[in-house]
């Protein structure tokens, strides 16, 4: 009565620290299912690192060395992406023809040759080759001071063939980063100098369409804002004066021709010819000598026009017919002329637009011009720089070297691995059991379940001598007398 008296009157306690203070009689109870797996987990550590192949790695670092010259005399040029560089060169040496050749060189994947297809066999060669940004900290050695390095790694079962295969990478690297910088500068000038040869007969081109528009233009341009008046007025009355004095000759000339009518004595004769006839009959003598006296002096005044000067009268009339030719000649050039002035002055706008047009592209080419003219020095320099071996490349810091020890497995990671899951498995086994069975270690559960507290405890003494038993008893009363049966 008093055991189970004292086993109601315990102060109750969270399940929490139920559990902890039956954990030692739960992993004893339950130490076959810990102890097992552990030994289990180690077992399979040490076979797997007995079993696993070994792998060794052999690395390079090559530094990007900056170039020796200003980037004033060569320019950005060598400033290329590095990281796309290097992308490209590994793209080369990891390429099917050169990593076939240093498998046939070397012997590597005989094995994998005999079990597996070529193209396999490459691919994870590829896969174990990388080429990676390193940050090696790196004493300065050139104009300037310089961080970047990569590292070339490449792994293997074998450490000889590994070193081997990053020494022939690392050499391949070399000459294709040497030939590509030395053939992208030279690129580089041969497309400046074809841009510069283009930009030079755009100039050309423009600057004769200048002097075109200029020379067809020119006087036009010169006077397009002055008033263009003509001289038609003058050559108006130019002509007309030669023409009245063309008029005033022909009458002249006509009246000299017709003095024998007019002469005075013609008219006295005509005069004493009419009376005579007026009185007497036509076969009178006084008719008949004034028609003879009538046809003298028409006879007279015809010898005496005859005498006249009538070929400088046509001279002067003919003289005067070409003035006024000339005269309307320069009249209508002087009208075609005022004509296309004002056509062309018409244009004028149009034609300050084009000029305007043009001198802007020939501005704008010259521009570009003496840009590429200075990117094709720098290039020019670059190529020398490369050529000199003074722009930017790249140098070998580490060489490979052969690798004393595997990067892979790690045994002592593997034994601590088999060793810490093997006693994880064991633990959660144990949980699992005792989740599974669900024991009664407590009264109080007799009391969950029944509804009545037990009458008494009987505690579980082990088979031992007496004083032994004794010191035993106390101890499992203090700490494993609350396991109950």
């Amino acid at each position: 009565m008093n055991e189970l008296t004292l086993g109601t009157e315990e102060a109750p306690q969270d399940n929490g620290g139920k559990f902890i203070s039956y954990l030692p009689a739960i992993l004893w109870q339950r130490r076959w299912w810990i102890i097992v797996p552990a030994l289990v987990g180690v077992v399979g550590a040490v076979a797997a690192v007995l079993l696993i192949p070994p792998r060794y790695k052999a690395n390079a670092v090559m530094l990007v060395e900056s170039p020796q010259l200003p980037d004033e005399i060569i320019g950005d040029f060598s400033d290329s992406l590095i990281e796309r560089r290097i992308a490209a060169i590994k793209q080369r040496v990891t390429s099917r023809p050169d990593l076939v050749d240093l498998i046939n060189r070397h012997g590597l994947y005989s094995s994998e040759r005999a079990s597996e297809p070529l193209s396999d066999v490459i691919d994870e060669m590829r896969d174990k080759i990388t080429l990676t940004p390193s940050t090696v900290a790196l004493p300065s050695g050139g104009a300037k001071d310089s961080t970047v390095a990569f590292e070339l790694s490449f792994e293997y079962a074998e450490a000889a063939p590994a070193q081997a295969v990053v020494q022939d990478l690392m050499d391949r690297i070399l000459e294709l980063d040497s030939s590509g910088n030395l053939e992208q500068a030279t690129n580089t000038a041969q497309f400046l100098a074809d841009q510069s040869h283009g930009l030079e007969e755009q100039i050309a081109k423009v600057q004769s369409e200048l002097a075109a528009i200029n020379s067809r233009y020119g006087s036009v341009l010169g006077s397009a804002s002055t008033v263009i008046t003509g001289n038609s007025g003058s050559y108006d009355v130019q002509i007309a004066g030669l023409q009245r004095d063309n008029a005033n000759l022909i009458a002249q000339k006509q009246a000299a021709q017709n003095s024998d009518t007019r002469d005075p004595v013609v008219r006295n004769a005509e005069a004493a010819l009419a009376a005579a006839r007026a009185v007497y009959s036509e076969n009178h003598p006084d008719v008949v000598i004034a028609k003879q006296r009538l046809q003298e002096a028409r006879a007279l005044a015809r010898s005496t026009a005859e005498k006249l000067p009538f070929d400088s009268i046509d001279q002067q009339i003919a003289f005067n017919n070409s003035q006024i030719a000339q005269l309307r000649a320069a009249k209508a050039r002087e009208d075609a002329q005022v004509s296309s002035q004002l056509a062309a002055q018409s244009r004028a706008p149009l034609v300050q637009q084009q000029i305007s047009a043009l001198q802007e592209r020939l501005t704008g080419l010259n521009q570009q011009y003496q840009q590429v003219q200075q990117k094709l020095l720098s290039a020019k320099a670059g190529v020398r720089a490369e050529d000199e071996q003074m722009g930017e490349r790249l140098t070998v810091v580490e060489p490979p070297v052969m690798p004393d020890e595997p990067v892979w497995p790690n045994r002592l990671l593997v034994l601590a691995g088999g060793v810490v899951g093997g006693l994880g498995l064991g633990l959660l086994l144990a949980g699992l059991v005792e989740l599974a069975l669900r024991p009664i270690r407590d009264p109080r559960v007799l009391t969950s379940i029944t509804g009545a507290p037990p009458l008494g405890v009987v505690p579980l003494v082990p088979k031992k001598p007496l004083g032994a038993r004794r010191t035993g008893f106390r101890f499992w009363r203090k700490t494993a007398a609350k396991g109950y049966s």
